[in-house]
């Protein structure tokens, strides 16, 4: 059995500056373990993962699949990261299919001690034998690599920072960033692979083989449902390089007939839609462990209204819906203030004088490593989907010449803008880069009137009261605000709010 000791660099930095700590195959080999080790398992045969396997004759209606998985003559040595779904395990088969010599990869990204009564279920198990099965099928070594550590430093901890500032990070994006073509690409960048592959919904165009030198493009995949560029986005070339995508020039529907065609022990099996590292674990449950609780009040936005109590700002997203727990909704996260631990809430949530079309964006990563030639006709995503807008960049040069962040304007109206997102940004169907989103974006979000603001800025809440009972909701929400003062939002109201948080 083949055992490698991993190390990580366990200090954490902030995105804009978070080059991760090289690996190489020496290192991995001279390091000395510590305890609790993470080890590589060969869980098929260790001197197979050199040996490329011979393909069986493709059948004709398999060939038209093959496209994403650079079948050739001399075949790839490629490593393939497989979770015991079935998407990657379709990328798993069509490789195998396309004649390249196959390695797969299982990460074991999350089991930390204060987690063990999560544990029962052991959710990982399920996950891991499916995979060995499918390598099985086709004599393909399969090897589990613990990345706990390495998963926890970073991407957990960012989380938890983020949400403790008030903002709202994605998971999804960071672990392929960090961990999936992060810090997995660099513990096995000495031993000799061609490509890493997964089943990712994205395609990515290689240059000839004499044009190395020009940047490899990543392009939306055919099905634009489960399109997964979006999260592939903050990429670097150097990593994008590296990667394949079997399941680019597939829609989902025909991947489900792929894993029936080869028989697939999980060819049944439902595919996971929880956030990448949970698992079984509720996302409140680990917010209400790493960050804790903190009573705080929920304020009617238009009206100042008392409504109820909240555990912590931390809990809530802009535009949350589920989780407030309010009579006559539905009711809607409109803002919060992270000072003063409020949360301000609407029912008015979607109304015409609440545009936002405007926002900046900060730690750009661009897929070329540079910035777009031209900036007025882009398309933006702002979360995983089919949906883009029309948009366009304004770069902000400061002082040290340099464009670190943007003005974006979009085509509509969308709501859901929440610091600490991603926006992905594309030409055509190319993806080109992505950035986070900053928290002020523009003057334009959503109004707070002064007397909501006054009662969040009170240090002793309890002389509020008691919350008031919730009527239906008016045809005009106005109740406390007038007109003028709502008029007046943008040069008022939200200085009021943004002075809360600084």
């Amino acid at each position: 059995m083949l055992r490698v000791a991993l190390r990580w660099n366990s200090i954490w930095r902030p995105m804009a500056s978070l080059p991760l700590t090289p690996f190489t195959c020496q290192n991995l080999h001279t390091l000395n373990p510590r305890p609790r080790c993470r080890t590589f398992k060969l869980f098929c045969r260790p001197s197979s993962s050199a040996v490329a396997h011979t393909s069986p004759p493709l059948s004709g209606d398999l060939d038209r699949y093959l496209r994403c998985s650079m079948p050739q003559n001399s075949p790839l040595r490629v490593a393939v990261l497989v979770s015991g779904g079935v998407d990657s395990s379709v990328a798993l088969r069509l490789l195998h299919a396309a004649g390249h010599s196959c390695t797969a990869f299982y990460l074991k990204i999350w089991f930390q001690e204060d987690f063990e009564n999560f544990w029962s279920e052991c959710p990982w198990e399920d996950d891991l034998k499916y995979a060995k099965d499918v390598c099985n099928q086709v004599d393909v070594p399969l090897e589990v690599v613990h990345l706990t550590d390495e998963y926890w430093n970073n991407v957990v901890s960012y989380l938890i920072e983020e949400y403790s500032s008030g903002r709202t990070p994605n998971p999804d994006v960071l672990c392929n960033t960090r961990i999936k073509f992060g810090a997995f690409l660099d513990a096995i960048g000495g031993m000799g692979f061609d490509y890493v592959a997964s089943g990712h919904y994205a395609n990515v165009i290689h240059p000839c083989s004499d044009r190395r030198d020009e940047p490899s493009v990543l392009e939306l995949s055919q099905d634009m449902v489960k399109d997964q560029t979006y999260f592939l986005s903050h990429l670097s070339q150097s990593q994008l390089k590296q990667l394949l995508f079997p399941l680019g020039c597939i829609p989902k529907d025909e991947v489900r007939k792929l894993a029936t065609k080869f028989d697939l022990p999980n060819k049944d099996r439902k595919d996971s839609q929880g956030i990448c590292f949970l698992g079984k674990i509720r996302f409140s449950e680990f917010v209400a462990r790493h960050i804790g609780e903190r009573e705080g009040v929920i304020l009617e936005a238009e009206t100042g209204d008392f409504l109820g109590k909240h555990r912590g700002f931390w809990f809530y997203t802009i535009g949350q819906r589920q989780g407030l727990r309010l009579p006559g909704g539905p009711w809607y996260v409109v803002e919060k203030d992270v000072k003063n631990n409020v949360v301000f809430v609407s029912r008015n949530y979607f109304s015409f004088d609440k545009r936002r079309r405007v926002f900046r964006v900060g730690s750009f990563k661009w897929l070329s490593g540079l910035p777009p030639g031209q900036t007025t006709q882009l398309q933006c995503k702002v979360r995983h989907g089919p949906g883009f807008y029309d948009c366009s960049l304004q770069m902000e040069v400061e002082a040290d010449g340099q464009c670190h962040s943007a003005v974006v304007r979009i085509s509509e109206d969308d709501q859901g803008l929440a610091a600490g997102q991603f926006a992905a940004f594309y030409e055509g169907r190319t993806c080109i880069g992505s950035g986070v989103i900053l928290e002020f974006w523009d003057d334009q979000s959503f109004p707070v009137c002064t007397k909501a603001l006054e009662i969040a800025r009170m240090e002793d809440k309890s002389k509020i009261g008691n919350p008031v009972k919730i009527k239906v909701k008016p045809d005009n929400p106005q109740e406390v605000c007038d007109s003028a003062e709502l008029a007046s939002k943008t040069s008022q109201g939200n200085k009021k709010l943004k002075s809360c948080w600084h």
